[in-house]
């Protein structure tokens, strides 16, 4: 399986968008603080992720979230989760 994956930092309202085989591993390298790209952020919360049998999908659908367009589709399909705080931390 591959997975999608959406994190978001609450406190500078960034997002990250990536793909992975293995969504629990990400995620701990996310919250230690070894990628690089977040590794500035300070309160990253796991807010989408969707999973697929072919790592082409996940890389596909990672490229779409990160188009203007895909932006517009993630906020529009989170906008109750991101205006009510109903968040989960990065496990």
């Amino acid at each position: 399986m591959f997975y999608t994956y959406v994190l978001h930092d609450r406190n500078k309202n960034k997002f990250y968008i990536g793909y992975t085989s293995d969504i629990q591993r990400r995620l701990k390298e996310h919250k230690s603080g070894s990628v690089h790209t977040t590794a500035r952020f300070s309160a990253l919360e796991l807010i989408f992720y969707e999973y697929f049998i072919s790592q082409e999908d996940a890389k596909r659908r990672e490229e779409y979230f990160k188009t203007t367009k895909g932006k517009k589709s993630l906020r529009f399909i989170l906008r109750d989760s991101l205006k009510h705080d109903i968040i989960c931390p990065v496990v």
